[in-house]
Formats: structure tokens, sequence, C-alpha cells
């Protein structure tokens, strides 16, 4: 059931973000839990393209949708156990790689030091498996047997989800503030190219200002 009114339809969005675990895990085939929710509102997608929701979180689905309920698509995955992320900390090599991919920033840890998954904010999502280059990360199941809704509260999903919006900030003021430096550094040179390079013939020192320029202009509109 899709609505042509905008402020129905983000009502939609907002009520199926809800209905959703929030594990962040992208096997829905969308960017994140919210991205489905919008697809589902926009009837880009089916509302049984989330394994840790489970056939619960396709009867919710299709509660606040008016569709028919479906079994939950193969191609997306199976309704599982929860599992959490454990790292052995005999062969992590602190790449920090699975920091990067964690969704909600509940793996702690620094540059060639080892890293540890806080247990109480991992979602299972399983994103950092591929991104440890030692496969030195495992899932480990606690929900002794219980699957989707049945090992996962609404207020777990709802921390989930503060804890990914958190982690999207931080990304997004992270990349701000390199954006920001490059700019710096960037000016400086130009204020003195002759200085920062080191040639001297002025045509190549011309060459240089013009592509410490062009990067400027596209950072500045990048900016905007």
């Amino acid at each position: 059931m899709t609505s042509t009114a905008p402020d129905e339809l983000a009502n939609l969005v907002q009520q199926l973000d809800q209905a959703l675990p929030q594990t962040q895990c992208t096997r829905c085939g969308y960017p994140d839990c919210r991205r489905y929710a919008e697809a589902i509102a926009a009837g880009e997608a089916q509302i049984n393209q989330c394994p840790p929701g489970g056939d619960e979180g396709v009867r919710r689905l299709a509660l606040l949708t008016g569709k028919p309920v479906l079994a939950l698509n193969p191609d997306n995955g199976i309704e599982a156990t929860r599992a959490l992320a454990v790292i052995d900390e005999s062969w992590c090599i602190g790449c920090t790689l699975c920091i990067k991919a964690c969704p909600v920033d509940c793996v702690v840890g620094a540059p060639k030091q080892m890293h540890v998954i806080v247990a109480d904010q991992c979602t299972g999502c399983e994103l950092c498996l591929p991104a440890c280059p030692v496969d030195c990360i495992s899932m480990v199941e606690v929900s002794e047997g219980r699957t989707a809704w049945d090992a996962w509260s609404q207020p777990q999903a709802n921390e989930a989800r503060q804890r990914y919006q958190f982690h999207q900030l931080r990304v997004a003021r992270s990349e701000e503030e390199n954006e920001e430096r490059l700019r710096l550094k960037a000016e400086a040179k130009l204020a003195d190219v002759a200085a920062a390079s080191k040639h001297t013939d002025p045509k190549i020192l011309d060459a240089k200002r013009a592509v410490i320029e062009a990067a400027l202009a596209r950072a500045r509109a990048r900016a905007k």
C-alpha cells in the first residue's frame, strides 16, 4: 500500500522503519533499514527481504502495508538464531577494518592494537566478517535456539537505530574534517607554489597551480 500524500508516505516509512530490527546488515539489498523501509513504502521492495526480522518481521510489515504475508525470500537469507561477533585476540592484527565496517560502532580498538567487540551493542550484522583480512572474527550463537524477534527486543532495536544514526553523524563529521584539512593544505601550497615544489620552471608551476585551484574548486562545490 503506497500513499501519494507526502505526509502519509513519511508516516508509513517511519512505521516500517520502527518495525524493522535495525541490525543494518544490508541483507535486504539496501544500505540500511531506513532505506529498505523507504523502498517498501515506495512499492520498490517486497516485505519479505529481512532475514533478521524473520517470519514475525514479515507479518509486522504486512500489517502496516496491507499486503499479504509472504514467505521469507531465501535470496536474502534465512531466519536464524541470534549470533554475536567475537574476535580471536591471538590472531587480531589491529588493522581497524572491522571498526570501519561496523554500522553501530561496537568495535573498540586502535591501529596496531587488539580490537574488542562490545557484546551488548553488537547487532550480529556480520559485516565485520568479510572485512577482516586474517579471519579472526567468528559468530557465536547467544539466543539459545530463539530466532528473529524472539531473540531480539524492541528496546535493542531502538538502541541499535540510535547507534547507527550516531555512526552516520560520526562518519560524516570525519569526512568533513578531512576535507577541511586537505583544503587548508592545498591553500597553503597555492599561496607559494614555488616553495612547495621541487620545480622551478614557470610552466610547470603554473600547471601545478591550476591543478590545485581545480581541486579547491571541487572541494568548495562539495561543501555547498
